[in-house]
């Protein structure tokens, strides 16, 4: 596959200055590397005209039928972006319907499923300064792409675009946006939208630059409320994560939760404390979860998956500085009153934003 030549990893707790690029480009993120026996389509997408400056990576497994329909929106949408798809090693013949019925975009089989590390390697082959990510069941509305290279033109430290989500056939407005809407960590005068701590993955756009120099989404995770821990990264490197209501994605999940998603959430919130957050935090959300596991067997299998990787979590702990966890306090603090109330954005039990019971992301 080519691709740009991986460099040194970036140094622990730093982060390209907002709105300055690094003489040799943004360092790789981590399993961002080529990875052997990854393959490409022909580099068409990478001169098909078009707006220019956003890219689409897509990642997908074994949800053939779905993802074409996806890549028919894509490809149909006005800024003409280039896309590229990313198989987490499908077995239904996924690969093959892409470079039959989509020349044009750039398949990336790296031959495992890598999770949402996926989406690192896409951004890396793309050659547009923005990328915006989605899943083998979201797409973008015409001129959503354009509105946000517009954004991110304008205000330097932008780094994130948490998209306005509508769902289904029908388009309804996801109960997250309103979630977002209502953060109460306000509106910085450079930017051009609330702050958040927490978006969709298969509804943002990001500066390049920005995601892979803070090390894009993190392995350790590998799915499951993996945007908390991206957020959260940025917010300490200086950039800005906003909503951006005029921005807006497509959404058609499938209605049935895939299995395992509620422990593998619960891990990642969890490991995200400890990643980032105080260790008496840390130690609070993990006391919490083992008086949970008592009766909700999700919780016990979240304790059990979160043994097996709390040691790479630690090898990649980095405390997050005081004004990044003042903030998280915020939206922990705006998140308690009322039952079942979520603060936008807000990392709840240890990191994960806000969701929707319908949200496929767990490839």
């Amino acid at each position: 596959m080519r691709d740009v030549p991986p460099g040194p990893p970036p140094a622990p707790g730093t982060a390209p200055a907002p709105g300055t690029a690094p003489a040799s480009g943004p360092p790789p993120a981590p399993g961002t590397a080529p990875v052997p026996g990854t393959s490409d389509a022909p580099d068409a997408a990478r001169t098909a005209p078009g707006d220019g400056r956003t890219g689409v990576v897509v990642i997908t497994r074994d949800r053939r039928e779905r993802l074409l329909h996806t890549l028919e929106r894509l490809t149909a949408l006005p800024e003409r972006p280039p896309v590229v798809v990313v198989d987490n090693a499908s077995s239904d013949g996924t690969a093959r319907a892409v470079r039959e019925r989509f020349p044009q975009v750039r398949l990336l089989t790296p031959g495992r499923n890598l999770g949402a590390v996926g989406r690192n390697l896409g951004a890396r082959a793309l050659p547009t300064p923005y990328v915006a990510f989605s899943d083998d069941d979201s797409w973008w509305e015409p001129g959503a792409l354009a509105r946000a290279a517009d954004l991110l033109d304008a205000h330097a430290r932008l780094a994130l675009v948490a998209a306005a989500t509508r769902v289904g056939a029908e388009g309804l407005p996801d109960p997250l946006n309103e979630v977002l809407a209502a953060s109460p960590l306000g509106t910085a005068p450079d930017l051009p939208g609330p702050s958040v701590l927490g978006f969709l993955a298969c509804a943002c756009v990001v500066r390049k630059e920005a995601f892979l120099g803070v090390g894009g989404f993190h392995p350790v995770l590998h799915f499951g409320a993996e945007e908390t821990l991206l957020a959260v990264d940025l917010s300490a490197g200086g950039w800005g994560v906003v909503h951006v209501p005029r921005v807006v994605a497509r959404h058609d999940p499938d209605p049935a939760q895939r299995e395992g998603r509620p422990a593998r959430v619960l891990r990642n919130e969890l490991l995200t404390a400890w990643m980032r957050r105080p260790l008496h935090r840390a130690l609070a959300r993990t006391a919490g979860l083992v008086r949970r596991a008592r009766t909700d067997p999700q919780a016990r299998r979240a304790l059990v998956g979160t043994a097996r990787r709390l040691p790479a979590a630690l090898a990649a702990r980095r405390a997050v500085p005081a004004r990044v966890e003042h903030r998280i306090r915020l939206l922990e603090a705006a998140s308690r009153p009322g039952p079942g109330r979520e603060a936008a954005g807000a990392p709840t039990a240890g990191g994960a934003p806000p969701r929707t019971p319908e949200d496929r992301s767990d490839r």
